[in-house]
């Protein structure tokens, strides 16, 4: 018999709308009314749903690494081929692109005007902004690229880079990363909304996302198999096929294909292998894994180059 005051407290403070995505798994298949199948326990749906809460985190750390080196690397392109200011010239940028929304969004006498009319939605103004205004009086009321990057949203960032227009800037930052234009585009947009997910306590597991990562037109050696469908093989659905390119799994190797470049010394690829492995009950295909994808020589060389950089 579980734990009826424990499994109140898990109630209480998680909520049973929360906890009822992860009770799927376990009723029994063919049912209008949902009946858990013979054996099943609290324990077993509350399993999966701490599952998801640390991949959750784990993926927070990888996305939080390479949002910050896009950030830096459009500072360092756009400063350094069009100066502090240059990315106020509509002429770098798409022309679809909302210029207009650019420089009133990092304006900050609009952002105060708004502000002083009573919309909460504005946030304060940053102390740097601040001390900007105040010094450099006869400057562009918008900041340099550099403090502009720090007060834009990722999803933001990533709008930003898509519209870039010259190829002297796009082709720097495809040099760094060592991906082409197309496919950077697609993976950051989709790493934001992966974030946004996360950062919103989503689930990760076993949802279908509507933006999903451009797989690069020439595959690179080494780059792990993607079929065009998964069989579930689950008690719910039994013959259910599932699209892996609409799931986790193609946005882990898109982490970890950058990963390799912003912080190669990482350990991050063996801590998401550990964590599926603390957790073998947990089905891989409704995250889009196909099988035997652990014998991958790209997930088997990550592991490996991440166990080597720890011991130096």
């Amino acid at each position: 018999m579980p734990d009826e005051a424990r499994v109140r407290h898990y109630l209480a403070n998680i909520s049973y709308f929360r906890l009822s995505a992860y009770t799927r798994p376990f009723y029994q298949p063919g049912l209008q009314e949902h009946r858990f199948l013979e054996g099943t326990s609290f324990e077993d749906v509350l399993r999966l749903y701490v599952f998801d809460r640390e991949l959750r985190l784990l993926l927070l750390d990888a996305i939080e690494r390479l949002e910050v080196a896009l950030r830096a690397q459009l500072t360092n392109t756009l400063a350094e081929h069009h100066g502090p200011h240059g990315y106020l010239d509509p002429e770098i940028f798409d022309t679809r692109y909302n210029h207009g929304w650019l420089l009133d969004k990092l304006d900050p006498d609009n952002n105060r005007k708004k502000k002083n009319k009573g919309d909460k939605s504005q946030p304060d103004i940053e102390p740097f902004l601040k001390h900007y205004r105040k010094r450099y009086t006869a400057a562009p009321n918008q900041p340099p690229i550099w403090m502009a990057m720090e007060l834009l949203t990722f999803k933001e960032v990533s709008i930003l880079l898509e519209n870039l227009r010259r190829s002297e800037d796009t082709q720097r930052i495809e040099r760094h990363f060592g991906w082409k234009m197309p496919v950077l585009r697609s993976w950051f947009r989709s790493l934001s909304d992966l974030r946004n997910v996360c950062a919103h306590h989503g689930r990760v597991w076993n949802r279908e996302f509507g933006s999903r990562p451009e797989m690069p037109r020439k595959v690179p050696a080494g780059w792990p198999s993607i079929p065009g469908s998964i069989e579930t093989g689950s008690h719910e659905h039994p013959e259910q096929r599932l699209d892996p390119r609409r799931r986790l799994y193609l946005q882990l190797v898109v982490i970890e294909s950058l990963m390799q470049v912003v912080s190669p010394t990482s350990q991050w690829a063996e801590r998401l292998v550990t964590l599926l492995d603390h957790y073998p009950q947990v089905s891989r295909p409704h995250m889009g894994f196909p099988g035997h994808w652990d014998t991958e020589p790209f997930w088997r060389e990550a592991v490996m180059n991440a166990r080597e950089g720890a011991k130096a």
